[in-house]
């Protein structure tokens, strides 16, 4: 629970933040009139997320076991790649996205229709939607526990729709320049756990060569797939089944928290090992960037607005 409520916390966060600054301008320039049309994108974006999870959960029944690998590895990578693309995202354009929003804003209400704030609000909240949604998925096939993993991401939801609301109202003040750091760090290991599990399945499903091919070295006194450093670099890196029981607490929590398992293969472990290096060292050199001295604003603006902003703009 507690993995997916950080990911529904902090993906929920980054949407109610896009909504609550629009809505902040429109009401400052006097165009409440249009929230409407707004809020249909942000329902049409919330319906297209809910789709593509039933269409996951319920859609692969009926396929093989290897299709089901193959397309859970693949959705898993998918998924891990816009999680890697959001955090450097958010990373890079924090500090404009209130003015990139606004100008979209003026944009759809000089030259635009109905569908121009339709769309405005449809995009900002599909990208972190179909992101939630395939990585809660890739989570919960690899933990097994569906209705844990689930709640966790229902309570971080709600979580962030509460915090929303008092930012919004300028009852809460938080440094979401800080927030949004830990929480990218954590999810680069969370999506470096996704990618090693999604390695496991494109293995099972025989896309790469793993320990359930023809390609797994074995011991030659059992038979079995070689384990250790004699499993190099098609069989098993550890095993530590009989130390720790998959499905244990011990192993989802270890899983949750860092991606370990308790069985990893040697091309697990390098993607995990790739993973954290390449992309942590990317994510600290952008946060050791001192952000640029922001200039005073011209036009003064409501207090709620600007708690609201608070870190981001």
């Amino acid at each position: 629970m507690l993995a997916t409520f950080l990911i529904g916390l902090r993906e929920g966060l980054e949407a109610a933040l896009v909504i609550g600054i629009l809505v902040a301008y429109l009401s400052r320039i006097g165009r409440r009139d249009v929230l409407a049309r707004m809020w249909a994108g942000v329902g049409l974006a919330v319906a297209l997320a809910l789709g593509i999870g039933a269409v996951l959960t319920f859609g692969a029944y009926s396929l093989t076991f290897e299709a089901q690998e193959i397309i859970g590895g693949t959705l898993s990578m998918i998924a891990v790649a816009m999680v890697t693309w959001m955090i450097f995202w958010m990373q890079k354009t924090a500090r404009t996205l209130k003015s990139s929003l606004e100008g979209g804003i003026d944009r759809a209400l000089a030259h635009g229709g109905l569908w121009a704030l339709v769309a405005i609000g449809f995009v900002s909240v599909a990208r972190e939607g179909i992101e939630t949604t395939l990585l809660l998925w890739s989570m919960v096939q690899s933990f097994g526990d569906a209705p844990a993993a689930l709640l966790g991401a229902l309570l971080g939801l709600a979580a962030a729709v509460v915090l929303g609301w008092l930012l919004a109202r300028g009852m809460l003040k938080l440094d979401l320049r800080r927030f949004f750091l830990w929480t990218g760090a954590f999810l680069i290991i969370v999506a470096a756990g996704v990618l090693a599990y999604a390695v496991h399945d494109l293995q099972e499903g025989g896309v790469l060569p793993g320990p359930f091919g023809a390609m797994a070295p074995t011991d030659p006194a059992t038979g079995a797939v070689a384990v250790g450093l004699a499993g190099f670099p098609f069989g098993w890196a550890f095993d530590l089944t009989a130390q720790i029981a998959p499905g244990s607490a011990p192993a989802a929590l270890l899983q949750a928290a860092v991606g370990f398992m308790p069985q990893m293969t040697w091309l697990q472990v390098i993607a995990w090992a790739l993973y954290i290096l390449i992309v942590g060292a990317f994510f600290l050199r952008g946060a050791r960037r001192r952000p640029a001295p922001s200039r005073p604003a011209a036009v003064p603006v409501r207090a709620d607005a600007a708690s609201l902003t608070q870190g981001v703009a």
